[in-house]
């Protein structure tokens, strides 16, 4: 006589409609946007100060010293080039340097034309400014007393240290102060990301944030030493992720993180848990469905995602289905 066999604990789930979404997972590291490279302007000197990696520079902040003169940044879109005093023919610059006067609140646009041009009142609101800020006034702004970058500077590097001259290549190099998430996607996964997918970015504490994808590289890139002390020998897409919000990363430059993609949806659809389906003998699957006595009822799965599958057959929503007990 064969022996019995082994009674399975049962519980009991019911059918649920549902929204299901696939999602895959992809490792990521936060970074941040951009990378600036700052250059000393004026003639050669000691640099008397830096400032220490991480620490962000505002407008109208030192970003270095040089000669025991501050170095002051400034936003605008473009690198200074000349001295600026009176008699000066207009230009970028100069609209870039009333835009700033007007900003740190040496000057209003009552009082200062943002126009490009050098006049009485730019001449007038840069004394101000360089009185505020115990500069020596004389209405000029010399080549090297400031530098123009986007905006606030993250600092990320140094290339010379306190007391070494000033070279001709960078002083600082900097990136914004806006987190990312960068991701180098195996060329073997660049079918699950999309530009412009939305994404879910689970953060080293925990903390999840939404994302979308923003950048996303037409050209693969070969291992990096991070990639291969991770086990991935393949070559890489680079994407970004831009954060639906901002958060607070100091110490996390460089943190792994997770991001979860979803590469499958299906909307208002019949679920049961994955464990609810029974393997047939002749092929597919089905499910106990307990309507009064407990009959097997064949059906055909859909979307796998997490824990729950689509189902498909005869079978109504509410209605009741065995599953193994937990």
């Amino acid at each position: 006589m064969p022996p019995a066999a082994a009674v399975v604990p049962t519980g009991t789930t019911t059918v649920t409609r549902t929204d299901l979404s696939a999602t895959a997972k992809i490792p990521g590291t936060l970074g941040y946007t951009g990378a600036y490279d700052v250059y000393w302007l004026g003639t050669p000197g000691i640099v008397t100060w830096l400032p220490r990696p991480g620490q962000v520079i505002s407008r109208g902040q030192a970003l270095f010293a040089v000669d025991d003169q501050p170095v002051r940044l400034l936003y605008g879109n473009r690198p200074a080039w000349r001295t600026l005093s009176p008699g000066i023919t207009a230009g970028p610059d100069v609209r870039l340097l009333e835009t700033n006067l007007v900003a740190l609140g040496h000057a209003t646009t009552a009082n200062l034309t943002v126009d490009g041009r050098f006049t009485g009142a730019t001449y007038a609101a840069v004394r101000r400014w360089q009185r505020a800020t115990h500069q020596p006034v004389t209405g000029r702004l010399e080549l090297g007393s400031v530098v123009f970058q986007p905006g606030r500077l993250r600092v990320a590097d140094l290339a010379v240290k306190a007391g070494g001259r000033t070279p001709g290549d960078a002083v600082v190099s900097g990136t914004s102060t806006t987190v990312v998430v960068l991701l180098a996607i195996p060329v073997t996964d660049t079918h699950l990301v999309h530009l412009h997918d939305a994404v879910t970015v689970t953060m080293p504490g925990g903390e999840t944030v939404p994302g979308r994808v923003t950048e996303l590289s037409t050209v693969a890139t070969a291992p990096t030493e991070t990639d291969l002390g991770r086990g991935n020998q393949l070559p890489s897409v680079p994407a970004t992720v831009t954060l639906g919000r901002q958060i607070a990363a100091a110490g996390l430059d460089q943190a792994p993180v997770e991001v979860q993609v979803a590469t499958a949806s299906a909307a208002n659809v019949l679920a049961v848990p994955i464990t609810a389906l029974v393997a047939l003998a002749g092929g597919g699957y089905g499910l106990y469905l307990l309507d009064g006595g407990r009959r097997l009822v064949g059906v055909e799965p859909g979307l796998f995602a997490d824990t729950l599958v689509e189902v498909r057959g005869d079978l109504r929503e509410g209605a009741t289905v065995e599953v193994p007990a937990a």
